[in-house]
């Protein structure tokens, strides 16, 4: 693996339910190399969308700590945090694009709230519809566009701020295989063109299988597994990598007939 960038050390996270309380993370630790991507895999429930949250400290967590570069998230005041987020793009299902803006507009936005003048956020955000494959649509409305348009958007949107990482929060489980695969191939391009980062949390072996080289595998809030994408879809150890990989074989069987 390569140098650590991002390290989750023994991450714990409890909310409150009408029921009780519910144990969202259960001592989450790992480590993401420098220009990796790193899959997180689980079924609905397994506490994917807590650690993503927490990896940002969008949620803090209850005890443990999150670390970028060797710097400790849950150390710093609320204007370094500020800053450090914008260094960590996020990539949801959802594409969140503003609807009445054009597409161009959509890109600049960021660029906007940072004060960058308008001629150079303009160029930029050009330049970065080039880069995901979408100059010609610069002056189209959302409404306009396909799902993995619109996502294509969402991803230009955020490397406007040049991120040093990307959270991808089931980025694409809205789309359709096909549509899946150009999204992951874009992801590639974007880690091996600009040494990005990026964790890709999701519950699809295929996609982890297409564009991770190391996978966690999330059950009940706890690490049931960790290690290559390759040892463990051909020698799964726990319960729930055996059940993720039966449930891609039935989709496939599903897709093939």
């Amino acid at each position: 693996m390569a140098e650590t960038y991002l390290e989750i050390r023994n991450l714990y996270k409890t909310f409150s339910a009408k029921n009780g309380s519910v144990e969202a993370l259960k001592g989450v630790s790992l480590s993401i190399g420098k220009g990796e991507i790193f899959g997180v895999i689980g079924l609905s429930g397994a506490g994917k969308s807590t650690l993503v949250r927490c990896m940002n400290l969008l949620e803090r967590p209850d005890s443990g700590d999150v670390l970028l570069n060797g710097e400790s998230l849950l150390a710093l005041n609320k204007e370094q945090l500020r800053l450090r987020r914008q260094k960590i793009g996020m990539i949801f299902q959802h594409f969140n694009l503003l609807e009445q803006q054009t597409v161009l507009e959509n890109v600049c936005f960021p660029l906007e709230i940072r004060g960058i003048p308008k001629k150079e956020r303009r160029e930029k955000a050009l330049a970065l519809l080039e880069k995901v494959g979408l100059a010609e649509k610069a002056k189209a409305y959302p409404s306009q566009l396909s799902g993995g348009q619109k996502q294509r958007v969402a991803i230009a949107r955020v490397l406007a701020n040049e991120p040093d990482i990307l959270l991808c929060d089931e980025a694409t489980s809205a789309l359709d295989p096909e549509t899946t695969q150009t999204i992951l191939r874009l992801l590639k391009t974007i880690r091996d063109s600009l040494g990005i980062t990026i964790v890709v949390i999701t519950h699809e072996m295929r996609v982890i299988q297409q564009v991770a080289t190391r996978v966690a595998v999330l059950d009940g809030g706890s690490v049931q597994e960790e290690g290559s994408v390759v040892e463990i879809f051909d020698h799964p150890k726990s319960r729930a990598a055996k059940r993720l990989l039966l449930i891609a074989d039935e989709e496939e069987e599903s897709y093939a007939g």
